[in-house]
């Protein structure tokens, strides 16, 4: 007999969450799942994928912070729905998801926490811990994920490791210099790409100090700065008082991020503190040299001088650094290419993430 789950967001957005939930609905076994999905605020370009997957989606239409007929319409579609297990993804998801799913008598709730979330006050915490005393297991995708809330009073013995999962780089069109014509650079630009919202947490004006060190040593390389969000005008300016308009390129949000990976010669992550980001893993896929900082979730991926390469947070030499290792060393930048897409094809491939879930539900289920 097929067990109902039910995952709940809060939108179908392109970001690292919603990937790997849409991977994750997609791709469990249909013979023994029968998955839906609920959006709490609103769809977004995933909802297409999910439906052409024939997995039906609900969007619930919570537009307020504290919004009772949002919960209320989630309650009643959750009551209808009777899914075996409920499991939510994200603050508010798990907020509202895990509130619903306990009014609605759902015997098995699993929530998802993805990242360190430094920015949580004590009462979306206090909400946390309460909440996590009807949750079956919390499911995070790195280790520093499980320790950062234990830290702040979770139970250690609910929480499940499961990395994310990432698919094969996918065969992409073109060559470096159709990525330097649509980009209006020179044909032989030795290129390196930063993706990420333009917000605090990604620290992107790292990424630009650190092209301005590199400029003092070469002058063939562009960076390519990916994303929007809030930081963008103040972003602008600061390349444009650094004098390094010639070298970074804020480029937006791009829905083609892969054909751009793939031809670049390395990725920089200069977060403050992440889950274990996708675009990371997506960049070993594609076989290119990933420079992150040192923190949680990136040490999962990256193996220092193996794969990549690992700095402090702030270290913006220590970027430039590493990066003129790569450009000056060709056989250097293809072993940590190759290294790094066969990491990733090993230890974190979607296969395997999504046979982590299935079990895990098999267990509850059974229990």
């Amino acid at each position: 007999m097929k067990r109902r789950v039910l995952q709940i967001i809060p939108s179908l957005d392109r970001s690292g969450a919603e990937k790997q939930l849409v991977l994750l609905a997609t791709g469990l076994p249909r013979d023994e799942f029968d998955v839906h999905v609920a959006a709490l605020t609103r769809g977004g370009p995933w909802e297409e994928d999910l439906r052409r997957a024939d997995v039906p989606v609900t969007v619930i239409g919570k537009s307020l912070r504290a919004d009772p007929r949002a919960l209320w319409r989630l309650t009643t579609h959750v009551r209808h729905l009777k899914p075996d297990l409920v499991q939510t993804w994200l603050f508010a998801a798990n907020a509202y998801g895990r509130v619903a799913a306990r009014w609605a008598g759902i015997g098995k709730i699993v929530a998802s926490e993805r990242s360190v979330d430094p920015w949580k006050n004590g009462a979306e915490l206090a909400l946390d811990r309460w909440l996590a005393r009807s949750t079956d297991r919390i499911v995070v995708n790195s280790s520093g994920v499980r320790d950062f809330y234990v830290g702040k009073g979770l139970p250690a013995g609910k929480f499940t490791i499961i990395p994310n999962g990432m698919p094969p780089a996918p065969t992409t069109e073109g060559t470096r210099a159709d990525v330097c014509r649509e980009f209006g650079l020179p044909n032989d630009a030795r290129l390196i790409v930063s993706v990420g919202r333009l917000w605090p947490q990604k620290r992107m004006k790292d990424v630009i100090w650190a092209a301005d060190i590199l400029k003092v040593a070469r002058d063939d390389f562009h960076v390519l700065i990916v994303g929007d969000g809030p930081q963008r005008a103040r972003l602008e300016r600061f390349v444009a008082q650094c004098e390094i308009a010639d070298r970074v390129h804020l480029l937006g949000h791009r829905d083609d991020v892969p054909w751009i990976l793939s031809h670049c010669d390395a990725l920089w992550l200069a977060s403050g503190y992440e889950g274990m980001p996708n675009v990371v893993m997506e960049a070993m896929a594609c076989g290119v040299p990933v420079v992150a900082t040192d923190i949680p979730g990136c040490r999962d991926l990256v193996v220092p001088h193996q794969t990549g390469f690992l700095v402090r947070v702030g270290d913006c030499a220590a970027f430039a650094r590493h990066t003129m290792r790569i450009l000056d060393d060709p056989a250097l930048a293809q072993q940590l290419g190759e290294a790094a897409r066969a990491r990733v094809a090993d230890a974190f491939s979607v296969e395997r993430m999504i046979s982590r879930y299935a079990e895990l539900y098999r267990s509850l289920l059974a229990g």
